[in-house]
């Protein structure tokens, strides 16, 4: 079945979209016999195509750190503000809700870990490695008693220029510009950030098993994709060192 948005003229729907159209009838249908407003289901058999795997874009190590270096490179509060926040980013897995979520209560800079909040209100703790410690704790030391006289005070690990809790969009922004900054052409997002943190932990032999604990995932399979990016990124290494991998 192929179905097709407007006229004769438009193209088909991409799978998602069709997935979309299909279950929307198919609930009709349902709610059409169930209602009494019809005697059979047309559409029970019409199986919704399954949408294609979207590979998680990572960036190479030297653009990540790229990034990092920019954000901190003018040295004002906001600055190391937003080093510190990247490096939370990369440096843990985090969401972008979840690193603008934190409260400076969630920071265990001692035993080097974070709480983190993910979807659901699940918590869990993860490491912090030791330039994101560095770079919280200049923050903390230098920049952040800043940022909260200027406000009414709160227990937000990141602050605005008001005083009060990044925003996601501000957070967005502040990445946007550091990557600009770096000369980064590609398209980057805080979500980056995270693929980046669990593709370059599989690159270094880590367990599928542990990066998904890391990331919060409630499915192995969803922390899976990424192993099929560094299956990619091995063949292109074999494809290229090894004298007898093509003729």
């Amino acid at each position: 079945m192929r179905l097709r948005e407007g006229g004769p003229d438009h193209q088909p729907l991409g799978a998602t979209s069709a997935a979309r159209t299909v279950v929307a009838v198919r609930g009709f249908h349902k709610f059409a016999v169930r209602d009494g407003l019809a005697e059979l289901d047309p559409a029970a058999a019409v199986k919704p195509p399954t949408p294609t795997k979207r590979l998680p874009k990572a960036l190479p190590l030297a653009d990540v750190e790229a990034i990092l270096e920019a954000a901190g490179a003018p040295g004002t509060v906001l600055s190391m503000r937003d080093r510190a926040l990247l490096e939370v980013l990369y440096g843990t897995g985090a969401r972008i809700s979840e690193a603008v979520g934190l409260d400076v209560d969630d920071l265990d800079l001692t035993d080097a870990v974070v709480r983190l909040r993910g979807k659901g209100s699940k918590e869990r703790i993860v490491p912090v490695g030791s330039y994101a410690r560095e770079a919280i704790d200049a923050y903390l030391v230098r920049g952040r008693p800043e940022l909260v006289a200027t406000g009414r005070g709160t227990p937000a690990l990141f602050l605005n220029a008001r005083g009060g809790r990044l925003s996601r969009q501000s957070a967005w922004t502040s990445l946007a510009k550091a990557a600009d900054r770096a000369g980064i052409t590609k398209d980057v997002s805080p979500h980056t950030m995270r693929h980046s943190f669990a593709t370059h932990l599989l690159d270094g032999g880590a367990d599928v098993r542990v990066v998904q604990e890391l990331l919060g995932h409630a499915s192995v399979t969803t922390t899976q994709i990424y192993t099929l990016v560094t299956v990619d990124n091995l063949r292109e290494v074999f494809a290229t060192a090894h004298p007898r991998a093509r003729r």
